[in-house]
């Protein structure tokens, strides 16, 4: 070690040069005094005139014990003296001495014998204050008691950051011998560190004389090579006594389980907020397939690079499903999400496909099992068994899959499909944060999937019945070219009410119902079917329509809570007129060559099944050309507008040239139906044409 404090390093050149001043000695105010072989002062150093009292001019010459030595211990003093010249032994002790004022002091002497070139005989006389000294040895024992048994990591850097010591604590943090570290830099200990930081703020420490306290430090040491530490690292200079720089020192402690209990807090705040996003943003509506996609978007890129979200088909077409052990399952998939991963999108089914995944394949199992399969670390071996086919094996190995996690989705019991995760840019695997992460999306989205496709379900069949309830309808009949459309509702509550028809009578004459029942879902349908029914069988007998009406009123009185509106029209293309009874329905419009469309004046009646209440018939013109158009509410009306602003709405749809019958229907569904509007939708549109 340099005087300096720099370590010398084999092969490497020692340093020159005057070197700064230790303060220790000046600490101690050690006192140099040189007496000749009678014990006669020759040199008295500007210490000893400290320490005795005596100007140099009044020691210089005279004998030392007179001076130096109080005078009970005056012969001890000189027969010891005498040993010293004589058998050239050094002697060391404590003696009371007498200041030239009279005080007395306890000082420590050491005392040796000295030959000059001549071979004359000297003795050199070492003093300094006692307390002095004991108060230097119990600071020096101190300061190596506290540091050798200090639990926190301490060591001390030179001014080249090179250690120059490291106390035990420090040994067992690192997992080396002190012996390791003296001479090193930090990083030439621990390369597993962020050793360019701690270097870094130490060589700030040393050049600005600013500590630093609780600097981070995380990483790994050969103490524990397997896991991440975590530790408080602070820093300050160390001056000696004229305030030259002799190092930096450092202390370390172990604050691991301060840091992974607030990472842990970290981690759990975080799932609580993705948790909080699950369920506002999974399940604003409940269609099967946005539900899923809002899972997917979820997961993605909080949980997983690629996330996809695939349900078996059978729980699809509402059944259960229980796979045995050497059974594929056939899975649809609903929503497939990526962040900046093209292959691996493209390895993945494609959102409405049915794939069949073999016994082995570790999706499979998720949901036979019913329990979660993460591979944390995926090999090149794994990936066969992750995607549906050798294709799409290695569409994920190019796109960087290594950590791969499906969950299943449980709902009421039933396994309905998986969450399926796999990570390509996020550099973590999946970890058993990231499982209980998945777990509470998956649980939480799975009853929102299950009232989706529950609800689909019951929507599907309500709409099958509607539409097997409804006619085909012919595009000419005896008078009329005729177009219709039929629209469900996007909500299941609201699908099976409304129904329109086309009925061919006798003499070419033409019966056009539309009409709504009041009410949804399959009830409604049903009713309408009934309805619809007896509508047909009561134009068989070329009734008047105000007398047709009144019939069907008796039969929707008969149906348990049914009431309905409705128009009957029959067209003559004879006599080209359409007679018309209405009962509570919106009036139809009848568009004319030549004229602005109108709504016709007919008396609206009462809605069927209120009972009690005569309607009425009403005969308007229908000349070749003419449009009569017959529609049910969900067309026009919303909850945002007048009603009578909407029907002149619908008459403005209906200006402009002749079009073909079915561009109109679509233009009015497109121009006047609003989404927001969650009813059905009945179109019947005719044109008068010449007869046969």
């Amino acid at each position: 070690m340099s005087a300096a404090g720099t370590p010398v390093v084999e092969g490497e050149e020692p340093p020159r040069g005057p070197m700064g001043p230790s303060g220790l000695l000046d600490v101690l105010g050690v006192a140099s005094v040189v007496l000749d072989a009678r014990g006669r002062i020759v040199l008295w150093s500007p210490q000893a005139e400290e320490l005795f009292g005596y100007p140099a001019r009044e020691a210089l010459g005279r004998y030392a014990a007179r001076i130096m030595v109080h005078e009970q211990h005056l012969d001890l003093v000189v027969k010891l003296f005498a040993d010293v010249m004589e058998t050239g032994r050094s002697w060391a002790g404590a003696f009371p001495i007498r200041r030239k004022d009279g005080t007395t002091r306890l000082v420590e002497f050491r005392n040796m014998r000295l030959l000059d070139d001549r071979g004359e005989v000297y003795a050199l006389g070492l003093a300094a204050d006692q307390a002095t000294v004991r108060q230097l040895e119990r600071d020096v024992a101190l300061s190596s008691r506290v540091i050798e048994q200090s639990p926190i990591g301490l060591a001390v850097l030179d001014t080249d950051l090179r250690y120059v010591s490291v106390n035990p604590a420090l040994e067992q943090i690192g997992g080396r011998p002190a012996a390791e570290h003296i001479g090193r830099r930090i990083r030439e200990v621990l390369p597993r560190l962020d050793a360019d930081a701690l270097e870094s703020a130490a060589r700030a420490v040393r050049d600005t004389g600013r500590p630093v306290a609780d600097l981070p430090a995380h990483g790994r040491t050969p103490a524990d090579p397997d896991h991440d530490h975590a530790w408080s690292v602070s820093l300050y200079r160390l001056e000696d006594a004229h305030g030259s720089v002799l190092g930096v020192a450092l202390s370390v402690v172990d604050v691991t389980e301060q840091y992974r209990a607030g990472v842990e807090a970290e981690a759990a705040r975080r799932r609580l907020a993705v948790i909080a996003d699950a369920s506002a943003r999974i399940g604003t509506t409940l269609e099967l397939d946005r539900t899923a996609h809002e899972l997917a978007d979820v997961a993605v890129p909080e949980l997983a690079d690629v996330a996809a979200v695939d349900l078996l088909e059978a729980v699809v077409k509402g059944r259960r499903s229980a796979l045995a052990p050497a059974e594929p399952a056939r899975i649809r998939a609903l929503a497939v999400q990526a962040d900046d991963a093209p292959e691996a999108l493209q390895a993945a089914d494609p959102p409405g496909q049915v794939a069949r995944y073999a016994p082995d394949r570790l999706v499979t199992e998720c949901v036979r099992t019913g329990n979660p399969v993460m591979v944390p670390r995926v090999r090149e071996a794994d990936l066969p068994r992750i995607a549906r086919s050798p294709e799409a094996a290695e569409l994920l190995r190019r796109a960087g899959v290594h950590s791969y996690l499906a969950v299943p989705l449980i709902a009421r019991g039933e396994v309905l499909g998986a969450l399926d995760l796999k990570r390509t840019r996020n550099p973590l695997p999946f970890g058993e944060d990231d499982l209980l992460l998945a777990r509470e999306l998956a649980a939480r989205a799975a009853v929102q999937i299950d009232n989706a496709r529950w609800y689909q379900n019951a929507r599907d069949t309500a709409l099958t019945l509607q539409r097997s309830l409804l006619p085909s309808v012919p595009s000419v009949t005896g008078g009329l070219e005729v177009a219709s459309r039929y629209q469900p509702a996007e909500a299941t509550s609201e699908v099976g009410g409304d129904w329109f028809d086309v009925i061919p009578l006798e003499g070419c004459k033409t019966a056009l119902v539309v009409g709504d029942v009041m009410g949804s879902g399959i009830t409604a349908a049903a009713s309408m079917g009934r309805l619809r029914t007896a509508t047909n069988t009561l134009a068989s007998l070329d009734l008047d329509p105000a007398l047709l009406l009144e019939h069907l009123d008796r039969t929707a009185s008969g149906l348990d809570q049914a009431i309905a509106t409705c128009v009957y029209a029959v067209h003559d293309p004879h006599r080209r007129q359409c007679r018309i009874a209405n009962a509570g329905h919106l009036p139809p419009v009848r568009v004319r060559a030549g004229h602005p469309p109108a709504l016709l004046d007919v008396p609206t009646g009462v809605p069927l099944g209120v009972g009690g209440v005569p309607f009425a018939t009403t005969t308007v013109d229908l000349e070749p050309g003419d449009l009569l158009v017959l529609y049910t509410d969900g067309l026009v009306e919303t909850r945002r507008h007048p009603l009578d602003e909407r029907l002149d709405a619908l008459l403005s749809a209906l200006e402009g040239p002749e079009r073909p019958l079915e561009e109109v229907c679509d233009l009015l569904l497109r121009t006047l139906h609003e989404p927001e509007n969650a009813d059905d939708v009945a179109l019947l549109i005719a044109r008068a044409t010449h007869p046969a």
